[in-house]
């Protein structure tokens, strides 16, 4: 059973850039891989009495999304707000689209294409207000009287429960009122309440009023995929947002911005959309840079800038290691231990840090006690994992007969909670090292989860963790034997710094793909797995059978003095005989 080292092409994402001339950026390809919300917002136009909700996500730049949507409609009718005569002879309020005449007083006027409500919305900035003087008074329009398409922060409107009230109660009567001297003015603009996705379903769960007037949903994507979409028109998304800040890209500046984006997404053939996050880097590159044109090296120096600075709690990780604060050897091989790869999670910026994992063993009843989870250090997925790790101890050797050995595992030198099962394989193969008294080879940082059959899953944060464990060997210096064994199902997800690929490329670093646990423990203990005979016996000079020797040890199988109850039963056969 053999791995997969991976070579250096499949370490980063690989593009087909074209040229920057064969892109022509414009408001419309913002809308890019939007085709939900495109085709949810074409819907908005053309029914009557239902609005629409967008599901959107913080990395959204919304103000160009609204703008490029409302721009696909081409231009709109200016309407005219004018007093006529109701049925009753009363003054009615009418909207038209013919210029009023100079007899006509015109008491608003819709011209804008859309607005945008956010932050504290009050009363009058959606229905607008009277203004009165010592002779007259006068209609100052709110925003459901100046636009064409209003759209409204949800959360803010949200947490506003009178004016979500208000809201749905003008959508309900198709007019508002502003003061007991004005007529109702018939609401004449759609809706577009724009927020995230849990918002929706809490609101369509809750309010009826909601689920009546808002059916419309459109999702906002997050990625595109490459395999649907060209490279030519990302590039064209990226022009747009560009020239948003008066800047321009060069065609060098590509391959920064695309490797930086297919990182986002954690995939080698997806791209991120997330205008947001995309325009604060092209303007902080900008700003570095003092040019309006951005090439490789100011993309560049502005991602390393803005690693530096949120990078503090990485820094001071690598000189607890460097110090030695933190026992975890890179060289050398020891029983029971085994380098597991971490991620450290915060709000702004995710790296990857080595964890030793430690197994020792004893005579027992057959239980694999996780300490992290005894001690409340271990989330619910991490206690999950062990037990797919202790399935797979029991379906392998004790199918036929309970196990009489103990197991304590534990994540050394770590001082709070650990979640997730990516530690499965790293301490599968450990539990395997401690059991046969076969040393691992430290050079090793290992990352996988298990199923029950022993098949290696994907995991998260694939290349920091990769990268974390590279940055501890580095810094000690590389001997050509360090690396890493990770899933092969992560492989799409790699997308590597050039140090990294260029140590692979010399030997200097290697990184392995595996698929079962069993290629593992033969990459770690450097000895064959074993496969079963029809007996499920395993041979001595394999790693399992080095496992199932010692068990059958602990049962009392294979004492070189007999035991107690071995002994009497001995001493009664010489009585009867």
């Amino acid at each position: 059973m053999t791995s997969i080292q991976i070579p250096t092409s499949s370490l980063a994402p690989q593009f087909h850039l074209p040229p920057l001339s064969q892109a022509n950026p414009g408001l419309s390809s913002l809308l890019l891989g939007q085709e939900r919300i495109v085709d949810a917002f074409s819907l908005l136009t053309q029914v009557n009495g239902q609005q629409l909700y967008i599901a959107d996500f913080p990395g959204i730049e919304r103000q160009m999304t609204m703008a490029a949507l409302v721009n696909q409609q081409g231009a709109l009718p200016a309407q005219y707000l004018v007093a006529a005569k109701g049925d009753d002879q009363g003054v009615k309020f009418i909207w038209q689209t013919d210029t009023p005449n100079e007899k006509q007083g015109v008491i608003a006027e819709q011209r804008l294409p859309y607005l945008y409500l956010s932050g504290h919305i009050r009363r009058a900035d959606l229905l607008g207000r009277i203004t009165r003087t010592d002779k007259t008074s006068q209609y100052q329009a709110g925003a459901l009287a100046k636009c064409h398409y209003l759209f409204i922060c949800a959360e803010s409107l949200w947490k506003r429960e009178p004016l979500w009230e208000l809201l749905l109660q003008v959508l309900e009567e198709g007019q508002y009122k502003i003061g007991g001297e004005l007529a109702p003015i018939p609401l004449n603009c759609k809706l577009v309440l724009i927020g995230p996705g849990q918002l929706y379903s809490q609101a369509l769960a809750e309010d009826r009023l909601f689920q009546r007037h808002f059916p419309l949903l459109g999702e906002m994507a997050g990625e595109i995929d490459l395999t649907l979409h060209k490279e030519t028109q990302y590039c064209q998304w990226l022009q747009t947002l560009a020239g948003s800040i008066d800047t321009k890209l060069s065609q060098s500046s590509l391959l920064p911005l695309l490797r930086h984006s297919a990182r986002l997404t954690e995939h080698q053939h997806r791209l991120s959309l997330s205008s947001a996050d995309m325009l604060r880097l092209l303007a902080q590159a900008k700003a570095y840079s003092g040019k309006a044109q951005l090439d490789a090296a100011a993309i560049s120096h502005a991602l390393k800038q803005m690693h530096f600075r949120h990078n503090s709690s990485e820094v001071f990780s690598a000189q607890s290691f460097d110090d030695n604060f933190i026992n975890l050897p890179t060289q050398g091989a020891i029983i029971g231990q085994v380098n597991g790869l971490t991620v450290i999670d915060s709000v702004d910026y995710s790296y990857g840090e080595p964890a030793r994992i430690t197994v020792s063993v004893h005579y027992g009843d057959g239980e694999v006690a996780d300490i992290e989870r005894k001690s409340e250090l271990g989330g619910n997925i991490h206690a999950k994992g062990m037990m797919i790790l202790s399935a797979c101890l029991y379906r392998i050797f004790g199918r036929d007969a309970p196990l009489h050995l103990n197991a304590n595992i534990v994540f050394e030198q770590s001082y709070q909670e650990i979640d997730g099962d990516s530690a499965s394989l790293a301490e599968y193969c450990c539990l395997m090292s401690a059991i046969a008294e076969q040393p691992i080879a430290q050079s090793f940082g290992i990352t996988g989860a298990l199923d029950q059959f022993g098949n290696v899953q994907a995991i998260g944060g694939v290349n920091e963790k990769i990268e974390g464990f590279f940055s501890l060997c580095q810094r000690r210096g590389l001997t050509g034997e360090q690396g890493v064994i990770i899933p092969k199902a992560n492989m799409l997800q790699l997308n590597l710094d050039p140090n990294i690929i260029s140590a692979v490329e010399s030997g200097l670093f290697h990184i392995h793909a595996i698929t079962h646990m069993d290629q593992a423990v033969e990459l770690l203990m450097n000895m064959p797995a074993g496969v079963p005979d029809e007996d499920n016996d395993f041979h001595h000079e394999t790693l399992y059978g080095l496992v199932q020797a010692r068990l059958d040890k602990l049962a009392g199988h294979l004492d070189e003095e007999p035991g107690l109850f071995s002994r009497l039963l001995t001493k009664l056969k010489f009585f009867g005989g």
